[in-house]
C-alpha cells in the first residue's frame, strides 16, 4: 500500500478511534450511528407524544372531568333542594328513588345528624374538582370520602335537619378515555419504536460492513467477499471503496514489477562490469571504481528487498512470539547482543516474510550503532505492541522523520560496514504500514533510540 494512502487510511481509524474531545451537547449524545439515528426518530416522537398528552389533558381530561363533576354536584343540590320544600316522608321517599332512579346516586337521609368530624383536607385532582363543583353548586357545606367502598365516592351534605349521604359511583366522576389514550400513547409508542429498531439495524449492517472492509484493507488483509449493499448512498460509499481498493492494488503491483524489473536488467551491466575491473588489475582508480560498483549493488539489493516487500504475500494467522526469536536468534548470528521479552499468544494476521524482514532491518540497524539491544513485546487491549532499544548514540529529533525517507542515511559515506543504502528503515516502515500499524522514534532509556511498533489486532 503506498504511503499517502496507508497513512491516510491510519489517520482516519486513530481519529475515529479517540473520537476526539467531545464539547457542549455532544458529549451527552450517544456515539454510534445506529444509537444517534434511534434519538433522532424517537424524540419528535416523544415530543409530539408529550405536546398530545397536554392538549389531552386541558381540553379533554380536564373539561370532561369538571363537567362530570358538576353533573354530579347538580344532582345532589336538585335533591337537597326538593328534600327541603317538602320534608313530608312520601316526598322524602319518592325523592330518594327518584335519585335512584335516575341519576344513578344511592342517597340516604340521616335526621338529626350533623357534621361532626372537621373536613379532611381534599387530596387528588378528582376530590379537588369535585369540591369546587359542590361548592358552586350545592352551597352547603360537605365532606368527601372515598375510603368507603372501592370505586365509590361518598359526599355528605349538611342540610337543616339531617345529613345528607349521597354515594355515587367513580363512573360518573371519571371516564374511562383517559386509560384508552395512556394506553394507545404507550402501545403506539413500543410498536414505532420496535419498526424503528428493525428498521435502522438493516440499514446499518451494510455500513458496518463497509467499516470492517475498509478496516482490514487498511491492515493489509483481502476482502474477497465485500459487495455493494443497502441504501444507495451506502453502495455509491462500498463502490468507490471498491474501485479505490482496485486503484491502490493496481498501483503496489505495477511499483513492484517496475523496481523488480528495473533492479534486476541493472544487474547484468553490473555485473559485467565487475569482471571487466577485475580483469584490469590493481591500482587507486580501479580501487574507486570498485567501491562504486559496490555501492551500486548494494542499492540494487535494497531495490529488490524493497520490491519484495511491497509483493503480493498473502496474510496468514502468525505467532509473532515465534517471529521475534527467530530474528533475534538471526541477529545474535551477525554478533548482536540482543535481550527479547515476549508475552506468550501473540498471534495475528501477518505477512510473515515481510514482517521478518521488517524486523531483520531494524535489529541489524541497532546492530550496527549499538553495543546491546533489549526487545520486548506484549499486548496492549486491541494493539500489540513491539518496543526495539539500544544503547547507542541515536537518532537527533530532528532527523527522526528523514530517516524513513529512501536513500537517507545519517552516516553519508555509503561504507558497507557503517550503512547500506538507506531503505532499511523505509522497507520497515512500509511493511508495518502495510499491516494497518505504525513506527515511531524516540529516546530509549538506555541512551540510544527507542523503536515503537504499533500493529492492530
Amino acid at each position: 500500500m503506498t504511503a499517502p494512502a496507508e497513512t491516510q487510511l491510519t489517520s482516519a481509524r486513530v481519529g475515529l478511534a479517540s473520537g476526539g474531545a467531545p464539547s457542549g451537547l455532544k458529549r451527552f449524545l450517544p456515539r454510534t450511528l445506529f444509537a444517534r439515528t434511534l434519538l433522532i426518530i424517537v424524540t419528535p416522537v416523544i415530543l409530539a407524544q408529550a405536546v398530545a398528552t397536554w392538549i389531552f389533558y386541558d381540553r379533554h381530561w380536564d373539561t370532561m372531568t369538571n363537567r362530570l363533576a358538576t353533573a354530579v354536584a347538580g344532582d345532589i343540590a336538585m335533591v337537597a333542594e326538593l328534600l327541603e320544600r317538602d320534608p313530608s316522608s312520601d316526598n322524602r321517599q319518592r325523592v330518594i328513588a327518584m335519585a335512584a332512579r335516575s341519576s344513578d346516586l344511592i342517597v340516604t337521609l340521616e335526621p338529626g345528624h350533623t357534621l361532626a368530624e372537621p373536613r379532611r383536607q381534599l387530596r387528588g385532582l378528582l376530590e379537588k374538582t369535585l369540591g369546587q363543583a359542590l361548592n358552586e353548586r350545592v352551597h352547603r357545606p360537605f365532606t368527601i370520602n372515598t375510603e368507603v367502598a372501592r370505586e365509590w365516592y361518598e359526599i355528605r351534605v349538611q342540610m337543616t335537619d339531617g345529613v345528607l349521604s349521597v354515594m355515587s359511583p367513580e363512573r360518573r366522576l371519571f371516564s374511562p378515555t383517559t386509560y384508552i389514550f395512556i394506553l394507545w400513547m404507550v402501545g403506539s409508542a413500543l410498536v414505532l419504536f420496535a419498526i424503528a429498531i428493525v428498521f435502522m439495524r438493516n440499514q446499518i449492517r451494510p455500513i458496518r460492513r463497509l467499516a470492517i472492509a475498509a478496516d482490514s484493507f487498511g491492515k493489509g488483509r483481502d476482502v474477497p467477499n465485500f459487495k455493494p449493499e443497502g441504501a444507495q448512498e451506502v453502495r455509491q460509499a462500498a463502490s468507490a471503496f471498491l474501485k479505490m481498493r482496485e486503484r491502490i492494488q493496481r498501483q503496489i503491483t505495477q511499483r513492484t514489477e517496475m523496481l523488480a524489473g528495473v533492479s534486476h536488467d541493472l544487474r547484468t551491466p553490473l555485473t559485467r562490469m565487475k569482471l571487466a575491473l577485475d580483469m584490469l588489475g590493481e591500482g587507486p582508480e580501479i580501487e574507486e571504481l570498485m567501491t562504486d560498483v559496490a555501492e551500486m549493488e548494494t542499492m540494487i539489493e535494497g531495490y529488490l528487498a524493497f520490491a519484495r516487500g511491497e509483493g503480493t504475500e498473502a496474510v496468514q494467522p502468525t505467532d509473532l512470539s515465534r517471529l521475534l526469536n527467530e530474528a533475534v536468534a538471526g541477529a545474535r548470528r551477525e554478533g548482536a547482543d540482543v535481550t527479547l521479552e515476549a508475552a506468550e499468544d501473540l498471534a495475528l494476521p501477518l505477512r510473515p516474510n515481510a514482517f521478518r524482514r521488517c524486523l531483520a532491518n531494524l535489529l541489524a540497524n541497532a546492530r550496527r550503532h549499538a553495543g546491546h539491544i533489549w526487545v520486548s513485546a506484549q499486548r496492549r487491549r486491541n494493539l500489540i505492541e513491539i518496543v526495539i532499544e539500544d544503547d547507542g548514540p541515536g537518532i537527533p529529533a530532528r532527523m527522526r522523520e528523514d530517516v524513513f525517507k529512501p536513500f537517507v542515511r545519517l552516516e553519508t559515506s555509503r561504507n558497507k560496514a557503517t550503512g547500506g543504502a538507506g531503505l532499511g528503515l523505509t522497507i520497515a516502515r512500509d511493511v508495518v504500514h502495510s499491516h494497518g500499524g505504525d513506527v515511531t522514534l524516540s529516546d530509549s532509556p538506555y541512551g540510544g533510540l527507542r523503536v515503537l511498533i504499533r500493529l492492530p489486532v
